[in-house]
């Protein structure tokens, strides 16, 4: 019987698909008033667009394709039908509903005598078992072919030089004449039209409120004249978090220390859905870095691990979070930024290894990475000497310097998309960063990183010349129209495959806003938040005094200066006679009588420098101060960095907690009172001020060992 009932279904199917053939022929244009001609279609059969069906529902958007090459998101005014309700169910918005059934559907849209089509099934699962004691099933969607689902080459060939250009710039609009930009003045809204500019990123500066955030993005996509903007933005969690109102998740070191990659999905799927809710469609996060020098100054606890395969683990399923969200993930800073020792927005560091190290280490990241599909690869301001040895002269001061990654072609094309076989987005790092403009001009160094193959420009230095320099640069010959073309090509797509689309007429903002705020620091989120905190932090070290058993009577005191009255008010909410003395200088002899009754002291330091760790530092003379002065316990805090420690190795007790976020400091406070047990395994090694190790990779105390 299993056979014939197959038998049986093939002519079925073939009589559907005779039945919608005519919809798959050549495009059929229509006149809509005022405007020209068109196309209807269905996103989701455009190559590039990526569809799945997500616990048995798909939403299908129409898209209306311009004779001039230009594609938008139609008013909801649509025809949905499903020939074949009995397997899937489709309303009046294109949310189609699949019912468990086995079998086939056309689903078409149709407007006027214009129509599209798009074929989904439901087939037993042989591998899936049984699920309310059916069979399981898996869905499929069959795409239809032909050239009017060919959008990108339909809309390069139609395109401007400057149209293309545009396309390839990224601009901030951090602070316009001295002001704070949170809304879209009419200057900023006559750059995006004159530069046709193909996305914007966004700073703390301009994502104040939720509401104010909807809206200025909002506008941004209205201003667009053709194709949606990628609206961009830092969200990486920890300490580089642009959002006011989300949530604050504790970083990547905090998800390295926790070793959980459920939980680096969940905190990437946070922070998506709350930048999608926002209309913010691509995130430069995760870091990829592989934090193996601890005198790095610009990603520390931006790292997941100094070990490869954590961050490769942890760093895809964060990606595969947020991007399970609709929202864009970028791997960044390629190859490796995480041994330098120098802040690439102060200088330019340099990475000395050959390709050999570099593929175990720096590069598997990465590779795991694209081969996870992540959307965008973020290149670093960081020289490679022994994969790419070319020099130039520096406009600085007129040395020889080796050619940084991100203006490197052997990085950017023959690695990347030669060697390692990456075709997705390539951006730059900022270029304002001093490791680029010391040494290049604004124009020769944008000029450089395109022809060393970058597809998005980001923050270049003066719109206006760096845009006039690239068309110049192409009509010269000096940059081909091709090598352009490419870009355009990668960034439509990435645009497509998001259903990032110019909309003709945008969700009331209302309802934008709406669904923003129950999104953006949501209840859900938040307990990511608390989960990620309570897991991570590490004890590293403990003589016998934590977790602290204080009378109400026992006076603590908590001291310190950086967030320091953070730490003190979560400790002050586990014991109310709790004390603050605020003060990262040696203490005075004031200061010290304060401490004559108390039967614990908490010190919180934080460091994000080396100098800053060093023992001669004033915070650190302080801490070791303390630990000879008084007779109770002293308990340190590294609040930022866990090598803090390497200052006073003396301390009674020691805990790290990566992060100075709130949630962080919360569940600090309540493994000191021994209300939890820490969990946290170092993602580093401490090593010894003399060269040896202090604490290894992965060494963690609990209340249990």
């Amino acid at each position: 019987m299993r056979k014939l009932r197959n038998y049986l279904f093939i002519p079925v199917l073939a009589g559907i698909l005779v039945l919608t053939a005519a919809w798959s022929g050549p495009a059929a244009f229509a006149k809509k008033p005022g405007s020209s001609e068109y196309d209807l279609i269905l996103l989701q059969n455009v190559p590039q667009s990526k569809v799945e069906i997500g616990a048995g529902k798909l939403q299908l958007e129409a898209l209306h394709v311009y004779k001039d090459g230009h594609f938008t998101k139609p008013a909801g005014n649509q025809k949905w039908t499903s020939a074949n309700r009995g397997v899937a169910s489709v309303d009046q918005n294109g949310v189609v509903t699949m019912t468990g059934k086995t079998g086939s559907s056309v689903v078409q849209v149709s407007e006027g005598r214009l129509s599209d089509k798009i074929i989904v099934s439901a087939k037993p699962d042989k591998s899936g078992g049984k699920k309310h004691g059916k069979p399981s099933v898996r869905y499929e969607v069959k795409k239809m072919n032909g050239k009017r689902y060919d959008l990108i080459p339909n809309a390069i060939r139609n395109m401007t030089l400057e149209e293309k250009v545009g396309q390839m710039l990224m601009p901030d609009f951090r602070t316009m004449d001295g002001k704070d930009v949170t809304e879209l003045t009419p200057k900023i809204e006559a750059l995006v039209k004159k530069y046709h500019l193909g996305g914007v990123i966004l700073f703390r500066e301009n994502v104040v409120t939720t509401e104010q955030t909807a809206r200025l993005v909002a506008d941004y996509q209205k201003t667009s004249e053709k194709y949606g903007m990628l609206m961009s933005i830092d969200q990486e969690g920890g300490i580089v978090t642009r959002l006011q109102s989300g949530t604050d998740m504790p970083g990547n070191m905090a998800l390295g220390a926790a070793r959980s990659e459920e939980l680096a999905h969940h905190v990437g799927q946070a922070i998506g859905e709350e930048l999608h809710a926002l209309g913010i469609n691509m995130n430069f996060a995760p870091t990829f870095d592989v934090n193996n020098n601890p005198d790095n100054p610009v990603i520390g606890v931006r790292s997941f691990s100094e070990d490869p395969q954590l961050t490769a683990a942890l760093g895809v399923a964060y990606t595969n979070g947020l991007q399970g969200t609709g929202t864009s993930g970028t791997a960044k800073h390629f190859p490796g930024h995480g041994d330098t020792a120098v802040d690439s927005h102060l200088g330019l560091p340099e990475v000395p290894y050959d390709k050999e190290r570099l593929m175990k280490v720096e590069l598997y990241p990465f590779q795991k990475a694209m081969e996870a599909g992540v959307d965008a690869i973020m290149t670093a301001h960081v020289t490679f000497p022994k994969i790419d040895g070319t020099t130039v002269v520096s406009q600085k001061d007129g040395t020889e310097i080796n050619v940084p990654a991100t203006l490197s072609h052997k990085v950017l094309t023959e690695l990347i998309r030669d060697e390692m076989g990456y075709d997705g987005v390539i951006t730059t790092d900022a270029l304002n960063m001093k490791a680029i403009a010391d040494h290049f001009g604004p124009v020769d160094s944008v000029i450089r990183a395109v022809q060393a193959g970058t597809d998005l420009v980001l923050m270049p230095v003066g719109l206006e010349s760096v845009a006039d320099g690239l068309l110049e640069a192409v009509k010269s010959g000096e940059i081909s129209e091709s090598r352009i073309e490419s870009s355009v090509e990668r960034i439509l797509a990435l645009k497509l495959k998001r259903g990032i689309v110019k909309e003709e007429e945008p969700a009331p903002i209302h309802e934008v806003i709406a669904n923003a705020e129950r999104t953006v620091g949501s209840a859900e989120h938040k307990q990511v938040e608390r989960e990620v905190a309570e897991k991570s932090v590490t004890l590293l070290k403990n003589e016998n005094v934590l977790p602290l058993q204080a009378a109400d009577s026992d006076k603590i005191a908590v001291i310190g200066s950086s967030y320091i009255d953070d730490l003190y008010a979560a400790v002050k909410k586990n014991h109310a006679n709790t004390v603050l003395i605020k003060n990262a200088e040696p203490l005075t002899d004031t200061e010290l009588a304060q401490l004559a009754d108390v039967s614990a002291i908490i010190v919180g330091t934080t460091t994000s420098t080396v100098a800053g760790r060093a023992p001669s530092h004033p915070q650190m003379k302080m801490v070791n101060e303390l630990i000879g002065a008084v007779d109770v316990p002293v308990i340190a805090v590294g609040v930022r960095n866990p090598y803090d420690i390497m200052a006073y190795p003396d301390v009674d007790a020691y805990l790290a907690q990566y992060s100075f976020r709130t949630a962080s400091f919360d569940a600090t406070a309540s493994i000191l009172f021994g209300k939890e047990s820490p969990q946290g395994k170092l993602p580093v090694t401490i090593p010894n001020p003399v060269g040896g190790t202090l604490y290894s990779f992965g060494h963690g105390l609990s209340y249990n060992n």
